[in-house]
């Protein structure tokens, strides 16, 4: 994914920043001036600064929408191979199959250690069995391959 143009503009003029803080540091000390150890302070931070700005840049990447899709926040995953999304009550059936892609496209598969190199999304919803007491069913399940990203169909 590109990286985000602002954070990466922020942090290169960052960095530039830190650089002329860096020399008036540099100046600082050799001049003996009151100030050099709060200019070290203010040139460390700028630096990191324009380092997280940049790291966030590229690593940055936005929730994937899916039209038709509902929100369902996720209410178990055992970061490994199983993700369950919670439907609510009234979720309309032409809804659950955009709604679990959306679900499954926007998992993030960075720590994930699958053995076979994919993650089950399941999309439930509780149903009241008598009072106080309900049934969890799931409406759909899909899978999400984690080295490419692909989601199969929803089943």
């Amino acid at each position: 994914m590109a990286p985000d143009p602002i954070l990466l503009v922020a942090g290169t003029w960052l960095g530039a920043a830190s650089g002329v803080l860096a020399v008036l540091t540099v100046a600082g000390f050799l001049s003996r001036w009151g100030i050099r150890f709060r200019l070290v302070g203010i040139t460390s931070f700028t630096a990191l600064l324009s380092l997280s700005c940049l790291a966030f840049s590229i690593s940055y990447s936005p929730r994937v929408s899916v039209p038709g899709a509902v929100r369902a926040p996720v209410v178990f995953d055992n970061g490994t191979d199983l993700v369950i999304a919670a439907a609510s009550a009234d979720l309309a059936e032409e809804a659950v199959a955009p709604t679990l892609e959306e679900v499954a496209r926007n998992l993030r598969g960075g720590g994930r250690s699958s053995s076979v190199g994919e993650v089950r999304v399941r999309l439930r919803r509780v149903e009241p069995v008598e009072p106080g007491l309900g049934r969890p069913v799931v409406l759909a399940e899909t899978t999400r391959e984690l080295a490419t990203g692909t989601v199969a169909g929803a089943s």
